[in-house]
């Protein structure tokens, strides 16, 4: 049963919304916070230990819980969520010791929880010379055994960062880190003196070194040296990275061998203010960069597929041109103009997919560039314009709309107009509906002489019609309208299902 003046909040809110609803910090120390938070991952991991991270509220009578962190190397302390927990000064005195004296507090006797055995500390979080907060370390003393070299190194290191936060040197200002994308204690570990020189690295660490081609062990050995020497550079970088690997300053790189690739991370150790060695976490990352690698070169090779698609289509449309100009037949003249219109609408989107790392494309770009090759049928006499949005759409969608488009307007205009009339074509676009449903309204409107009387577009019409109706229903499941316009003209309107555009 939770003790009488203890509380937690109904709902679970952001750290954001606890710091400024229950404490005086400021919005630099809340970036601070995060900053931390960000990093403690690596803490908790090191310790074997859940941490909480506990601020005053601004009466000083409080505690509030902000943020949470389980291990990734042992038994979790809490098996419920403690973000969001109101405690009452003085119901733990650790808490009370570490922000009024501004010292780690390691006293006191193993807490209970549930018949597991927890051993509690606190360390304060310490930004410009004050105490922000209490990060409360807990670790289940359930399946503590005999330590080894690694788990000792782990928990020395532990203790080093605990005493930076302390100090108020860690986290380190401007170096926000990516945990998703960051090597973490478990990927590997090496621990380094203040000279560089490797105190102890993890059998994974040592593991990641042999794939970049050490024969050797790495303790005893310079870290920066060994690492410029299996990286296959030299001159000026091999200078850069033996001072990087040293773990001087914290920066995250990679170095690649001849046999693989690792992501190192440096972060130095200065627990009492003077640099005492470095923490180096590595992360062999060959298969994933040889992924990524096949990645660029599946992408490039489809933009070239593209490319050259865009490239034959051309071709034949210069081909059909070619050919309707040596035809006598007006009729036949036209159909193949028609042809060479389709044909350009398609190498429109393929030749903007050669111009994408995504099968999706922009398809404004290309609405416009139709309606500029099909105004050339009626130059002067009928203006083309767009209204609205289309969006990001997939090539699955944008090729058939394209050629659907060019039918529409080319019908507009043909057919729309006699001979020496003048008027309009507007081509409007809506997006509509979720994220999960969205959809896409176009509408194709003249102010031409409108449908001839009887006209049923569901049953007549010339193959441009025929092809937009097959398209519209058959391919992009959508539905197609055509109907006199109100203010004079024809109208005709398609609803299409689309993929929503990206955030």
């Amino acid at each position: 049963m939770r003790q009488p003046g203890a509380g937690r909040l109904t709902a679970v809110p952001s750290m954001n919304d606890l710091v400024r609803q229950h404490t005086a910090l400021s919005d630099s120390d809340l970036e601070w916070l995060h900053l931390l938070v960000s990093e403690w991952q690596l803490l908790s991991d090191l310790s074997f230990a859940d941490l909480v991270l506990w601020v005053p509220t601004l009466d000083g009578t409080r505690y509030v819980s902000v943020a949470q962190m389980r291990p990734n190397t042992g038994p979790t302390s809490y098996q419920d969520d403690m973000v969001g927990h109101l405690v009452p000064r003085g119901r733990r005195p650790m808490l009370d010791a570490a922000l009024d004296e501004g010292r780690i507090v390691r006293e006191g006797d193993p807490e209970w929880r549930e018949e597991v055995p927890v051993r509690v500390e606190s360390i304060p979080v310490r930004r410009e010379g004050r105490v922000l907060g209490v990060i409360a370390r807990n670790t289940n003393l359930l399946t503590v055994r005999t330590p080894s070299r690694l788990e000792l190194t782990y928990l020395q290191s532990a203790s080093d960062l605990a005493q930076m936060i302390a100090n108020g040197t860690f986290p380190f200002p401007g170096q926000q880190v990516d945990m998703d994308a960051s090597p973490r204690a478990g990927d590997g570990l090496i621990r380094l003196d203040a000279d560089g020189i490797v105190q102890y690295a993890s059998p994974n660490a040592l593991s990641a070194y042999h794939r970049l081609g050490l024969a050797a062990d790495l303790v005893g050995h310079h870290l920066g040296e060994t690492t410029a020497q299996l990286a296959p550079s030299r001159g000026p970088v091999d200078e850069s990275l033996a001072k990087l690997a040293s773990g001087w300053a914290p920066r995250e790189f990679e170095v690649e061998g001849s046999d693989g690739v690792i992501q190192l991370r440096a972060i130095p150790l200065k627990p009492k203010g003077n640099h005492i060695g470095s923490l180096v976490l590595l992360r062999d990352v060959t298969e994933l960069r040889r992924r990524e690698r096949e990645l660029i070169t599946k992408d490039a090779t489809i933009r070239e597929i593209h490319h050259r698609v865009k490239n034959n289509l051309q071709t034949v449309a210069a081909l059909l041109r070619l050919q309707a100009r040596r035809i006598g037949s007006a009729e036949g003249r036209e159909a193949l103009e028609e042809a060479v219109r389709r044909v350009g609408s398609i190498a429109i989107v393929h030749e903007t997919l050669s111009q994408n790392l995504d099968e999706r494309v922009e398809f404004d770009e290309i609405a416009d560039r139709v309606l500029a090759m099909v105004a050339e049928i009626s130059p002067g006499r009928v203006a083309g314009r767009r209204t609205g949005r289309f969006g990001i759409l997939d090539a699955e969608v944008a090729t058939p709309l394209s050629m659907v488009l060019t039918e529409l307007l080319q019908n507009a205009m043909e057919h729309g107009f006699g001979p020496g009339e003048t008027g309009t074509v507007e081509v409007t676009a809506v997006r509509s509906g979720t994220r999960k449903e969205a959809r896409l309204l176009i509408s194709v409107q003249d102010d031409g002489r409108g449908l001839p009387e009887g006209f049923d577009p569901q049953r007549a019409g010339n193959l441009g019609l025929q092809i937009v109706r097959t398209l519209v229903e058959g391919e992009m499941g959508g539905t197609f309208d055509m109907r006199p316009s109100a203010g004079g003209g024809t109208k005709v309107v398609l609803d299409l299902p689309v993929r929503a555009d990206k955030p």
